[in-house]
């Protein structure tokens, strides 16, 4: 089920706000205010926000709130410690991108051991020098946006690891769908109703689409942001109808509620098209198309993008919302 925050209200008052400068932000959990503060300090001399949290369950409700872009995280807290905190952020769609260091006052080889098979991007043991902090820091943000790709807008991964996702599912020779989902008329909606608000538009999409694959996916599916209005998805082909389908469903209940109450009705926007004439532009709707490997025999990434090129085709000649699956057969 998608989250309630998926309402008209919810949607309006999107449309209504105004941008924020946003800095990176690093979420503290500890439940020791000394040690907080200390980190604090180190975070904020590097130009970045922080959150704080002193459980367990607050860092994760925290977490899913305001999606920071690294956690540091105390092995022991009063109510489970950092190790289950970290599972549960690796097994989640979602968050399982998110670097976590994590931090013992314990210096003990297993425990770290333990954390980097887990998930963590790093251990440190407590007490610290802050100026060794602040360059694994800094190291380990900068190492992730290169290793990710990762697109700013939504924080998922770009190029980079999509790639890695589809090569590595190919090699492995597993049953697998990529879809291209893309948004049609999303460009005459960008220049109508201003950047940011076509931004979240694109923070709508991503959002829809995890949604949708943590009630209807599988646990090792793999979303990632190609860029503008391009995402990939990542599933099993037993997976994909229901999913594409709910996308779908979605996505053209909640878009008309991105416009004016006279575009709604209208169910149109007007404005100047590539060409600069004047013209009407239905509202914005997705498109998905799908490449499998159930009647092909793919072994290289190029296969998965020119099927797909040939896809996205058809469904730009399609009007509103579409799904188009590859039907064709090895001979």
């Amino acid at each position: 089920m998608v989250s309630p925050e998926y309402t008209p209200e919810y949607s309006r008052s999107l449309i209504s706000s105004e941008p924020k400068e946003e800095k990176k932000r690093i979420l503290i959990v500890d439940d020791n205010e000394a040690t907080r503060k200390e980190i604090r300090g180190v975070v904020e001399n590097l130009d970045y926000s922080t959150l704080e949290a002193r459980s367990g369950s607050e860092a994760l409700n925290m977490v899913n709130k305001e999606m920071p872009d690294l956690i540091i995280l105390d092995i022991i807290l009063p109510d489970f410690d950092g190790f289950k905190i970290l599972c549960q952020l690796k097994r989640n769609l979602r968050t399982k991108h998110i670097p976590v260091i994590l931090l013992s006052a314990i210096e003990k080889p297993e425990e770290k051991a333990k954390g980097l098979i887990l998930g963590a991007s790093d251990f440190i043991t407590k007490p610290f020098s802050p100026l060794e902090f602040s360059a694994r820091v800094e190291m380990l943000l900068e190492r992730t946006e290169e290793g990710y790709g990762a697109s700013p807008s939504t924080r998922l991964p770009g190029n980079i690891s999509i790639e890695k996702a589809i090569t590595g599912r190919i090699r492995k020779k597993r049953p697998f769908a990529v879809c291209y989902c893309d948004l049609d008329n999303f460009k005459s909606y960008n220049d109508a109703y201003g950047f940011f608000k076509g931004d979240k538009v694109i923070k709508l999409t991503a959002q829809i689409i995890m949604e949708t694959i943590k009630e209807l996916g599988n646990n090792d599916d793999f979303m990632g942001h190609i860029g503008g209005d391009d995402f990939i998805l990542i599933t099993t082909p037993d997976k994909v109808d229901p999913l594409s389908a709910r996308i779908v469903e979605i996505f053209d209940k909640i878009i008309p509620f991105y416009y004016d109450k006279e575009a709604r009705e209208r169910g149109c926007i007007e404005g100047l098209d590539r060409q600069g004439r004047q013209n009407r532009f239905p509202l914005i709707s997705i498109s998905i198309v799908v490449v499998d490997n159930m009647n092909r025999n793919i072994g290289h990434i190029g296969e998965v993008s020119d099927i797909a090129a040939k896809l996205k085709k058809l469904a730009k000649m399609t009007p509103g919302s579409v799904i188009i699956k590859d039907r064709r057969k090895d001979s």
